[in-house]
């Protein structure tokens, strides 16, 4: 924990670094010229967005890991037996999918820093449809108005990232994939029996807590185009996108299983099992302590999590 807290450290260094990066590119000298209004670059903006996201993440995950190995050492045997029922095969998938959620939920806030940063939020404001259609024209999308090299080798990833309506539209597709995977997920661990006969009553909850967020931000994300982004709802949903990455990280803090803690809990319940004054100490019928003793002989080395 010494070296993680030492790192969160160099991360709020960095992301104070990052800040005069990001104000010193709007720093011009019109910048004071009637009419004219302070801009800085978008790429800076996202980065210092993502910096943020990053440390508030790192010290989140880490403070739900101490609430949670001290829960669990305070109680071994009980902790070992939580452990044991998240370590089953039918929890693998939706383990691994809670981690790619955090992940998306990740890069579309991203996206997001790239809409504020070129004011995309302020044309097409309508929900579903952008102009005619459910996108704008692909002459527009992929404009060569962006391209900065004669052969135009550069005008895709310049328009995803430069060109108003197709950073829009990228924030939307990607929305859309979390709300439905969020969904998606929320139905395999409901309506899938084996799923939802290993999930613990916590993992259900987070789950439907994120279920919860997601649709939160949905309507402030629709709100906040079709009102031409007001300031309290753009901060709102900004905020919104930081509760859903919170949420999707409490529900990984209840499914993920620490191999460390599970170690130190099993070597507990070795002790005990042969101390009899360990037994006093943690509380633990000799019975109950035996029974553990024989799981763990019976379940051998320590599983991959």
């Amino acid at each position: 924990m010494s070296w993680r807290l030492l790192g969160i450290s160099g991360l709020i260094g960095f992301q104070g670094a990052l800040g005069w990066w990001m104000v010193k590119s709007g720093l011009k000298d019109d910048l004071f010229a009637p009419g004219s209004h302070p801009r800085v670059s978008q790429y800076r903006l996202t980065a210092h967005l993502g910096a943020a996201f990053v440390c508030y993440t790192a010290m989140l995950w880490n403070g739900l890991s101490i609430l949670r190995d001290n829960r669990i050492l305070a109680h071994p045997s009980r902790g070992h037996e939580n452990l044991q029922q998240l370590l089953s095969p039918q929890l693998s998938v939706f383990r691994k999918s809670v981690a790619g959620l955090a992940l998306l939920v990740f890069v579309t806030a991203m996206s997001g820093g790239l809409v504020a940063g070129l004011d995309a939020g302020l044309i097409y404001n309508e929900f579903p449809r952008m102009g005619k259609g459910f996108a704008p024209p692909a002459s527009e999308l992929f404009s060569e108005f962006y391209s900065r090299k004669e052969d135009g080798s550069d005008i895709w990833w310049r328009n995803m990232l430069e060109n108003p309506s197709t950073v829009q539209l990228d924030h939307r597709i990607l929305a859309t994939t979390t709300f439905t995977t969020i969904m998606g997920l929320w139905a395999y661990s409901r309506f899938n029996k084996k799923v939802r006969a290993a999930l613990p009553s916590a993992g259900r909850k987070g789950m439907l807590g994120v279920v919860h967020l997601v649709s939160l931000q949905v309507v402030l994300g629709i709100s906040t185009l079709i009102y031409l982004v007001p300031v309290p709802l753009a901060a709102a949903h900004q905020a919104g996108s930081l509760a859903l990455l919170s949420g999707v990280m409490v529900l990984g803090s209840r499914v993920w299983v620490p191999q460390r803690s599970l170690r130190i809990v099993q070597r507990k319940l070795k002790q005990a099992a042969t101390s009899p004054a360990t037994h006093h100490k943690l509380g633990l019928g000799k019975a109950e302590m035996k029974a553990d003793l024989k799981a763990l002989n019976r379940n051998g080395p320590l599983p991959s999590v």
